[in-house]
C-alpha cells in the first residue's frame, strides 16, 4: 500500500491582504519547489499561478489564504495549491473562466492561466460564498505517460487535506495518515493533547503506527496506538477502513475526531467513544457504513466547528476532495487551536 504521512507533507499558510504578502507568497512557493526537485521552469509556472492565485484575492475580496503543500505521486514531488477567501464569490464561474473576462476592472486572465499551467485544476465559488481555487502543479516529466499508465498508477481515492497548527505555533499538534492501494485504504487522524512540540510528538506518532501495518482492523489499529502513546500525551484518534470491493467502511474512534459519511443528500455520523488514546482507552467498538463510489468521508478535528453543511455550498460537494477541506477550513475554523480536515472519496466518484 502507499502510505502518505501529514509530517512528509507538512503544510503552510500564508496571509494575502496587500501586495507585499502577495511577493512573499511567490518566494515561498518557488523556495519549496526548489526542495521538491522542480527545475527552473517548473518553478516559474509554480511562481504565475500563485502571483496570479494572490493577486486575485487582493482584487476580488481584499484578504485571503494561500496554502501550499507537498504531494508526492508515481515518484515525484508535485506541490497543491489553496487559494481561499471569503469575498463576494463568482456569479458565473464558467465565464470568469475565459481569459479577458473581469468583475474588478482589470484584465482578467487569471483563472484561465492557473488552468492551464496546473495538472489539476478545480474552483468553488457562488455568491456569498467566496471563491477557493485548487491546483495540483509537478515538475516537467509527470504528466508524460501513456494513457494506460495514467490509469495503472492513478490513485484509488481522490483526497485533499488541511493540516495547520495554531496561530503562533510551528507544529501542529493534529496529524493524518493515509494508506491505500487499488481496492481499499486506511485513513487516521489524531489531534495530540494541548499544542505544540509534544502534541505534535503524539499525534504524528500515532500516524506512524498506523503506517506500520495499514491493513489490519480498525479497532486493531487503534489498541496499538493506544499501546505506542503511552509513553506521549495521548491523543484523540480515529480510524476508517475502506473496502472498496465489499462497498463498507468500517470505523473505530477515541476523542473529538469528528467523522462524517456523505451520500447523496443523506449524511451519516460516525462514532466515537470517550476516552484518550494512550491513556484511558475504556472501550474499542468498530461500526461499519455503506461506501459507494459517490461517497465523501470528512473527518476533522475540533479545531473545526461541526455546525458544518455542505447543502449550504450548491455543488461543493461535486468538487476535489481539496476544496472541501479549504472550504471548512476557511468558514468553520475555531482560530484557536490546531486544526485537520481529511476529504476523501473513491476514485470513481469524482470526474475533472
Amino acid at each position: 500500500m502507499e502510505t502518505i504521512l501529514a509530517a512528509e507533507h507538512r503544510q503552510r499558510c500564508h496571509a494575502v491582504s496587500d501586495s507585499s504578502q502577495v511577493a512573499a507568497a511567490r518566494r515561498a512557493a518557488v523556495e519549496l519547489c526548489t526542495r521538491l526537485g522542480f527545475d527552473e521552469t517548473a518553478a516559474g509556472e509554480v511562481a504565475i499561478a500563485v502571483t496570479e492565485a494572490a493577486t486575485n484575492i487582493l482584487k476580488h475580496a481584499g484578504h485571503g489564504e494561500i496554502l501550499l503543500r507537498p504531494l508526492f505521486q508515481r515518484g515525484m514531488h508535485g506541490l497543491e495549491i489553496l487559494a481561499l477567501d471569503s469575498g463576494g464569490g463568482i456569479a458565473n464561474v464558467a465565464a470568469s473562466m475565459a481569459d479577458g473576462r473581469s468583475t474588478a476592472g482589470s484584465y482578467g486572465v487569471g483563472l484561465g492561466a492557473m488552468q492551464r499551467l496546473a495538472a489539476e485544476f478545480d474552483i468553488y465559488s457562488a455568491p456569498g460564498r467566496g471563491t477557493a481555487v485548487m491546483m495540483a502543479m509537478w515538475p516537467r516529466g509527470f504528466t508524460d505517460v501513456t494513457p494506460a499508465e495514467a490509469a495503472r498508477t492513478a490513485p484509488a481515492l481522490h483526497w485533499g487535506a488541511v493540516c495547520l497548527p495554531m496561530h503562533g505555533e510551528d507544529l501542529s499538534g493534529d496529524s493524518w495518515a493515509l494508506a491505500h492501494d487499488a481496492t481499499s485504504a486506511t485513513v487516521m487522524v489524531a489531534d495530540g493533547l494541548g499544542h505544540g512540540p509534544l502534541a505534535a510528538q503524539a499525534s504524528e506518532l500515532a500516524a506512524t503506527t498506523i503506517a506500520g501495518e495499514p491493513t489490519l482492523p480498525a479497532g486493531t489499529l487503534m489498541q496499538d496506538m493506544h499501546a505506542a502513546l503511552r509513553p506521549t500525551r495521548g491523543a484523540a484518534a480515529a480510524v476508517a477502513r475502506i473496502d472498496m470491493l465489499g462497498e463498507t467502511v468500517r470505523f473505530a474512534g477515541v476523542g473529538n475526531i469528528a467523522a462524517h459519511l456523505i451520500a447523496g443528500d443523506e449524511r451519516r455520523q460516525l462514532v466515537s467513544h470517550n476516552g484518550i488514546v494512550g491513556s484511558n482507552m475504556r472501550k474499542v467498538q468498530e461500526f461499519d457504513a455503506p461506501w459507494t463510489e459517490a461517497a465523501l468521508l470528512v473527518l476533522h478535528s475540533d479545531g473545526i466547528n461541526s455546525r458544518w453543511r455542505l447543502e449550504d455550498y450548491p455543488g461543493l460537494v461535486a468538487c476535489h476532495p481539496a476544496l472541501v477541506a479549504g472550504v471548512l477550513y476557511r468558514d468553520f475554523g475555531r482560530g484557536r487551536d490546531d486544526v485537520t480536515v481529511l476529504v476523501l472519496r473513491d476514485h470513481q466518484g469524482w470526474r475533472p
